[in-house]
């Protein structure tokens, strides 16, 4: 016989359970959620909660979002977050300061961050738990369930999944936040990105690992053979980078090596005994820093050493300040040297570190020959833009002044018909390499692009730069004087459209590009070293992410890539010879290239 005491148990844990389960018979009763939260708690290296604590919130410029003070159980939290990546630093008088990158928030998600403040290495851990009002469980009734009168426990709720031992070993594990990809590749033609051959080397993978929760380590690599010449080709990376008070600085070394086969050694030294191999070394330095809440400072150099016959030494520095001029403006100065730098202009995406190793792995400089000697490509320009977002669009207006000392341009002629001085075999398909000279130019660009929903954005960009013509006359000689005598620098108007779209439903990730230039005698429009997010590429262009359903049980999720460069062969510059063949000169050759990854 139950006690009136235990009728009123039953009874209340009844209305309780049913209360909880309603809301789960309409799912589309609650509003949508479309903005995120982070939250975290803040402790020392004994688990004591610490009050006072300052939280710095930053997007993905680096700018200052929200600034929160940790209450006396240590928590904190930054509440209707639109989805995008997020940066936190956590500061407190005598702890090292704490700073964890790249927290990506979703629609209707909580990141969790569980703060470990210590006077040595300071950690950041990350989870992401369910929408921050869609547990099925609230606090509220856990404690109301907890109070209830009754002989025994009615229910045992485990410790907060943050906490205890094993969250501990967690934030003092040697290495943690794995990630990698790998990723199989083919293609037909060399891409060329007008500032070094992005040869295509078949495999290729890239792991990163977090030290201490505040340092990074990044080790990449590739070998394969080149499509069209069959060159044996390797490359390897590893960087380390540490997040600390006022800073991210980075080191890296790359090396590459390409083999060169027979043919190529008997065209260049005339015996098939001296086989040339190409080398070259990059150290690279980085770093950015926050000058105040609204000026942010990129900054850092290359040291390349190649070899090729001889060896080549360069130094390639580079800085871009930042000025948040209002809400919504933003004003950028980009001084860029030697090298190009595409990696300035950044992209939002949870493995975006990843894929740049990637994609700069096989990116050879562009060599050609002057007087019989190697000669590298090289760069050096300013630039400045001024973007302003309002609303569902954003307007971009950039001025740049670039020159380029012997731009290497792809010549394609007839076999034997062209065989001047200065003529070196392409290292990366069955064409030739002819040294163009140097060349100045100015111009501007303006664009604006609109967003359509979450999923769609176009944009139109229109712009008067600099490039390359040539005179129209007839090649009566082989000598590579007048050839490069004919070649000269002019201006050219420029008119570009994109469209970036991402199917909700299949996850389909595609980006197609146009760009119209006024005449077909151009062979280098648009700026070769702009810092630009967006920047005008020649003909049509397309680019596909799709991902591959994969099984659950699975380790990894899979990407299949297409990538098609000037598929229209527009930007060739044809010249007439005596006899009347034709040959090209190309900045961008028609390329494709498609791949497999693997992302785990």
């Amino acid at each position: 016989m139950f006690s009136t005491k235990t009728h009123k148990t039953v009874a209340f844990l009844a209305i309780g359970i049913a209360c909880l389960a309603a809301p789960c018979v309409s799912p589309a009763a609650g509003p949508i959620q479309l903005s995120g939260v982070i939250s975290g708690v803040v402790s020392d290296s004994m688990g004591i909660p610490q009050m006072g604590a300052i939280v710095l919130l930053y997007n993905r410029q680096d700018r200052v979002y929200g600034k929160v003070q940790t209450d006396d159980c240590g928590q904190f939290k930054f509440l209707g977050l639109f989805p995008d990546l997020y940066s936190v630093k956590v500061t407190l008088a005598t702890f090292v300061p704490a700073l964890k990158k790249n927290i990506l928030v979703q629609p209707g998600m909580r990141s969790v961050l569980n703060v470990n403040l210590n006077t040595l290495f300071s950690t950041i851990q990350l989870a992401y738990p369910s929408a921050e009002s869609g547990s099925l469980m609230s606090d509220e009734w856990k404690w109301v369930l907890r109070t209830a009168s009754s002989t025994r426990p009615v229910l045992r709720f485990a410790a907060d999944p943050l906490a205890g031992n094993r969250a501990t070993s967690a934030r003092n594990a040697l290495f943690s936040d794995t990630r990698g990809i790998l990723k199989v590749s083919a293609g037909d033609g060399p891409l060329v990105t007008g500032i070094g051959n992005e040869a295509d080397l078949g495999t290729a993978f890239a792991l990163a690992t977090s030290l201490y929760g505040d340092n990074m380590l990044q080790v990449s690599g590739n070998v394969g053979y080149g499509s069209q010449t069959g060159v044996p080709t390797a490359a390897f990376r590893t960087s380390y980078s540490r997040d600390i008070a006022g800073g991210s600085p980075e080191v890296s070394l790359t090396m590459r090596q390409l083999f060169l086969p027979g043919r190529l050694g008997a065209a260049l030294t005339g015996t098939d005994s001296a086989l040339p191999m190409l080398r070259s070394m990059s150290a690279a330095f980085s770093d950015r820093t926050a000058l105040t809440e609204d000026v942010a400072l990129q900054y850092g150099f290359t040291l390349d050493s190649v070899s090729f016959f001889d060896r080549l030494n360069y130094f390639s520095p580079y800085a871009r300040l930042s000025y948040k001029a209002g809400k919504n403006a933003e004003v950028d100065f980009a001084y860029t040297s030697g090298n190009g730098r595409p990696d300035l202009a950044g992209t939002v995406s949870q493995d975006a570190d990843l894929q740049r190793d990637l994609s700069t792995l096989g990116l050879f400089p562009r060599i050609s020959l002057l007087g019989a000697r190697p000669k590298i490509q090289r760069g050096e320009e300013y630039e400045l833009t001024y973007s302003l977002k309002a609303r569902s669009r954003t307007y971009q207006v950039s001025a740049y002044r670039e020159s380029v000392t012997n731009a290497a341009l792809s010549l394609v002629a007839p076999a034997g018909m062209y065989s001047g001085g200065d003529i070196l075999p392409d290292l990366f398909s069955g064409n030739s390499i002819f040294d163009a000279g140097n060349y100045h130019s100015v111009g501007y660009t303006a664009a604006v692009t609109q967003n359509v929903g979450e999923h769609l954005s176009a944009t139109l960009m229109y712009g008067s730069m600099g490039a390359l013509t040539a005179q129209d006359r007839e090649i009566v000689s082989d000598s590579p004087d007048e050839l490069r005598s004919m070649i000269r620098s002019g201006r050219t108007q420029a008119a570009t459209t994109r469209i970036a779209a991402t199917s909700p439903w299949t996850g389909t990730h595609m980006i197609a590009s146009y760009q119209w230039t006024d005449g077909n005698r151009w062979a280098m429009p648009g700026h070769l070293y702009s810092t630009q997010a967006v920047g005008p590429m020649p003909g049509l262009n397309v680019y596909i992410r799709q991902p591959i359903p994969g099984f659950s049980m699975l380790p990894w999720r899979m990407e299949a890539t297409a990538d098609l460069r000037n598929m229209l062969a527009q930007g060739y510059l044809p010249l007439g010879m005596a006899g009347g063949q034709r040959v090209l000169l190309v900045e961008t050759p028609r390329s494709f290239r498609g791949g497999l990854s693997f992302i785990f």
